[in-house]
């Protein structure tokens, strides 16, 4: 069983740890969710998601298993428009493919839709990261067609290792 609640700043190190090791470095291959071939360099910092948790239209959800070990998390933002963006997915490398992921996106589009009105769901995912938006879409997720280009030269987002990388933004209509 997993429980759900809003990250607070004592939660800081401890989603960063989970994020890191969900998409850097070899602790990330133990999934297949790793950006280990994509980038090199941090994926966030402590500095990053404390400032996710000031922002007033933001919140990070976490997954906590019934012993409160943290497994998984998110950040959404309420946009204009009805807008809500996700990001920041993050499950625990061993637990991967064993359907948290699927709990967790679930809880976060319930609350972007029941909390916040929201009425579709965006996110950006690296265009060459094929399989997960493939399993996105198996979610209802669409791609609309447009890219967001990656910050090159922002370290604070990693070290990219190849010059190719671009967001592709995908969304999904979120049912009242």
């Amino acid at each position: 069983m997993l429980s759900f609640r809003s990250a607070s700043t004592a939660d800081v190190a401890e989603i960063v740890r989970l994020v890191e090791s969900a998409y850097r470095g070899d602790a990330s291959r133990t999934g297949w969710t790793t950006e280990a071939d994509l980038l090199d360099g941090q994926r966030t910092d402590a500095d990053a998601v404390a400032e996710m948790l000031r922002q007033p239209d933001s919140t990070v959800l976490l997954a906590d298993e019934d012993d409160g070990q943290l497994v998984g998390c998110c950040r959404l933002e309420r946009r204009p428009g009805g807008e809500a963006y996700f990001g920041m997915f993050s499950v625990q490398p061993v637990r991967q493919g064993g359907g948290v992921g699927r709990q967790l996106l679930a809880e976060a589009e319930r609350m972007a839709r029941d909390d916040w009105a929201a009425t579709t769901m965006v996110m950006t995912v690296i265009a060459q990261r094929a399989e997960l938006i493939a399993w996105y879409e198996r979610r209802g997720y669409r791609r609309t067609g447009e890219t967001e280009p990656f910050p090159y030269g922002n370290d604070r987002y990693g070290i990219p290792r190849r010059p190719d990388l671009v967001f592709a933004v995908l969304a999904k209509p979120l049912a009242g």
